[in-house]
């Protein structure tokens, strides 16, 4: 099959036909406004890319390249991040609601999340080495076997992390947080 190469456009309020078709690569190009809620984008490489105002839930990216990709006040919900492609993986979301996403066993070493929703998300086994969690709601989010070294997480907010479970050396946290770290031994803090 021929690989399809798109450079430097603008898609605006496209469909899921729009953009499906594996071997397709999208290189410095903006999405604006797109539903593309459970489309499949596997084996699609973006790269340099921005997501703005898109509602990418339950799409399926097995094997997808996410290189230098910036989303924005994107809905992307229940979306199995740990099924993309490995290589150059590079993401940053600001103002997204990310719930019910599966992260498993990704390296995502100082990703930028600010303002954004984690309900239910799983973390398990995550490399997040130095991320920044922003005003982040990790309501009910898995935390399980998570690497946090250096993690700023001094805003985030509703986590229930296990620091006997993950990996939290050097992480950042507010006084205010204590209770999400402490939440297994049933201490009252006040």
């Amino acid at each position: 099959m021929e690989q399809k190469f798109e450079e430097n456009t603008i898609y605006r309020n496209i469909k899921p036909e729009g953009i499906e078709g594996s071997e397709r690569t999208f290189e410095d190009c903006q999405f604006i406004n797109c539903d593309l809620s459970y489309a499949n984008l596997s084996h699609i490489t973006f790269i340099n890319c921005v997501m703005d105002s898109c509602n990418l839930s339950l799409v399926k990216v097995t094997q997808t390249g996410l290189q230098g990709i910036t989303f924005k006040d994107c809905k992307i919900t229940g979306v199995n991040f740990g099924d993309t492609s490995n290589f150059s993986l590079e993401i940053s979301f600001t103002k997204c609601v990310l719930d019910y996403t599966v992260w498993h066993k990704k390296k995502l070493k100082g990703t930028v999340f600010n303002d954004c929703s984690f309900e239910e998300a799983d973390f398990s086994e995550t490399d997040f080495t130095s991320a920044v969690f922003e005003k982040c709601n990790m309501n009910r989010a898995i935390f399980n076997r998570t690497i946090l070294k250096g993690a700023d997480l001094r805003t985030a907010y509703n986590f229930n992390i296990d620091p006997e479970n993950n990996t939290v050396n050097k992480a950042k946290f507010s006084a205010d947080a204590l209770n999400g770290l402490l939440l297994k031994y049933n201490l009252v803090i006040e």
